[in-house]
C-alpha cells in the first residue's frame, strides 16, 4: 500500500510499509573532476515530462544486448528522410553530458546512409569485434533529426574480466513511457498503475535515450573508462540466461549494479543471491534495487509482486532496502557515522566519523529486521524526508567470504567524480576485487 504525506515537508512523500513504486585516463579525469556534479544533477522530475521536443528520428533494437560480430535488427518507430547511422561507445567522452536527450561516445563504425526510413521499416546490421560496453547507433536525417538506439555489448563468454557491470536494461523499459497503442497513455504501468506490463525493446523515448541516463549511468560509465576499469558489461538478460550462481561465481570476483535496478526476475535474483552465497563481492550504488519481482515471457515483462511479499526482503541480500522517496524534491549530505568500521573505505578522503559528503536523496534505503547479521550502517543522510526517514549507507561480510556494500540513496554512481567518493569508490573496488580476508576461491 502506498502513502502520501503531506505538510511539513512542502511535497508529496512516498513511502509503503511493504514498498511502493517508486584521451589517456590522466587527462580524462583532469577534465571530468572539473566539471563534477551540481547538487541539481540528481534529477527527479517526473518522467512523463522530460521527451525532447527536438527533431528526432526513433527506433530501438529489439534485444537487451548483443555479442560481438552477431547480426541486430534496428526497427524504426518514425518516418524520415536521409537517415544515416553510426556506432558509437557510450562513456568514452572527454566532457560530462550537459543535456538529457544525447548520447555521448566515440565512434567505432563508418556512416551507413540508409535512405528513407517509416515505421515499422527494419533495417540488418553487424555488430562488431568491440571491446564490451554499452553502445548505440547514432541516427541523422534531414531537418536535423537525431536519434540514439543503446544496447549492452556483452563478451563472447562470461568472466573475461573478473569484474561484471550490470546495467538496469529491463528498469530502463519499465520506466519508458513510449505510447505504442496509441491510446494517449503510456505503455507502463508508472502511467496507469492498474497495468502490469511493459515490452521490451521499445524505442525509449527523449530522441531514444534512457530515462536519467545522463544522472545515473553515464557519469560511472565514463568513471570506468577514464581509470582503465577491465570490466564485463552485462544486461539483465545475461543474468537471465546464467545457468547458476556457481557459473557466475567462477566468472567474476565482483558484479557491480551501478544505477537503479528495481525490477528482477526470479532467476536474477537467484543466481545473484548464489553469488553472494558462494563468497562473490557486491556493489550497488544507488537505491531500490532488487524491489520487484517481474516474470518475461517473449518481449513482455510483468510486474508481479514486491520481493518482500514474497517473502524474500531485498536487505536479506543487499544489506539495506527501500523506504521512501519524495519525487527529488529533497536531498542531503552523508554523514559518516562509523567509519571505524571500515577504516579502508574511507582510507585517503580525509572523512571520519561525523565528516559530511556528497549529495543524495530521490529515493532512500534502510536496514531492516532481515538485513544479513553484522550490517553495519556506515553513514546516514539523517531525516532527509522528514523524522524517521534516514539514508543508510551500508557494509557487511558473509562467513563465505562475500563483501556487499550499498549506497543507500541516489547514487553513489552520480557522484563518483566528486573528489571524496571516488576516492572511495578506488577503495572499495581495490578490496571487492581481491581476496584479502575473504578465502572465496574456496568457496566457488
Amino acid at each position: 500500500m502506498v502513502f502520501l504525506l503531506l505538510g511539513t515537508l512542502g511535497s508529496a512523500l512516498i513511502f509503503s510499509l511493504a514498498g511502493g513504486p517508486a584521451s589517456s585516463p590522466r587527462s580524462s579525469q583532469e577534465s571530468l573532476r572539473a566539471e563534477a556534479m551540481d547538487a541539481d544533477d540528481l534529477d527527479g522530475r517526473d518522467p512523463r515530462l522530460m521527451d525532447s521536443k527536438r527533431p528526432k528520428v526513433e527506433a530501438s533494437f529489439p534485444r537487451e544486448s548483443y555479442g560481438p560480430g552477431s547480426k541486430a535488427r534496428l526497427v524504426f518507430v518514425s518516418k524520415a528522410q536521409g537517415v544515416s547511422l553510426q556506432f558509437f561507445r557510450a562513456g568514452t567522452e572527454a566532457k560530462r553530458m550537459k543535456e538529457n536527450d544525447v548520447m555521448l561516445g566515440s565512434s567505432v563504425s563508418p556512416r551507413r546512409p540508409l535512405g528513407s526510413v517509416r515505421p515499422g521499416r527494419k533495417v540488418s546490421v553487424r555488430i562488431g569485434n568491440w571491446p564490451s560496453g554499452v553502445y548505440f547507433a547514432r541516427l541523422t536525417a534531414r531537418g536535423g533529426r537525431v536519434g540514439f538506439a543503446p544496447f549492452v555489448l556483452h563478451p563472447r563468454r562470461l568472466g573475461e574480466h573478473r569484474v561484471a557491470v550490470v546495467m538496469p536494461t529491463e528498469t530502463w523499459q519499465a520506466y519508458n513511457f513510449r505510447d505504442e497503442n496509441g491510446d494517449h497513455v503510456g505503455d507502463t504501468w508508472y502511467a496507469d498503475w492498474h497495468r502490469h506490463t511493459a515490452r521490451l525493446g521499445r524505442a525509449f523515448l527523449n530522441r531514444g535515450v534512457p530515462m536519467r541516463y545522463k544522472y545515473y549511468d553515464e557519469p560511472f560509465l565514463r568513471w570506468l573508462t577514464a581509470t582503465g576499469k577491465k570490466v564485463d558489461y552485462l544486461s539483465d538478460a545475461e543474468l537471465k540466461q546464467v545457468g547458476s550462481g556457481r557459473e557466475l561465481a567462477r566468472a567474476y570476483a565482483l558484479i557491480v549494479f551501478p544505477g537503479h535496478h528495481e525490477y528482477v526476475t526470479t532467476h536474477e535474483y537467484d543466481v545473484v543471491t548464489s553469488f553472494r552465497n558462494r563468497g562473490g563481492n557486491l556493489m550497488f550504488l544507488s537505491a531500490n534495487n532488487f524491489f520487484w519481482q517481474i516474470r518475461i515471457h517473449g518481449d513482455v515483462m510483468t510486474r508481479t509482486k514486491r520481493w518482500r511479499e514474497l517473502g524474500r526482503p531485498e536487505a536479506a541480500l543487499i544489506g539495506v532496502q527501500y523506504l521512501a522517496n519524495d519525487t527529488g524534491t529533497h536531498r542531503g549530505r552523508y554523514s559518516v557515522v562509523n567509519a571505524p568500521a571500515v577504516p579502508w573505505l574511507f582510507a585517503g578522503t580525509g572523512l571520519g566519523n561525523g565528516s559530511q559528503f556528497s549529495n543524495a536523496g530521490i529515493e532512500i534505503d534502510a536496514v531492516a529486521p532481515s538485513s544479513p547479521p553484522h550490517t553495519k550502517v556506515i553513514a546516514r543522510i539523517p531525516n532527509i524526508f522528514g523524522a524517521g526517514f534516514t539514508a543508510e549507507m551500508s557494509y557487511y561480510q558473509t562467513k563465505a567470504g562475500a563483501k556487499v556494500f550499498a549506497a543507500g540513496a541516489f547514487s553513489i554512481a552520480t557522484a563518483v567524480w566528486l573528489p571524496p567518493v571516488e576516492r572511495m569508490i578506488d577503495n572499495l573496488w581495490a578490496r571487492l576485487t581481491s581476496d584479502q580476508d575473504t578465502g572465496v576461491r574456496g568457496h566457488r
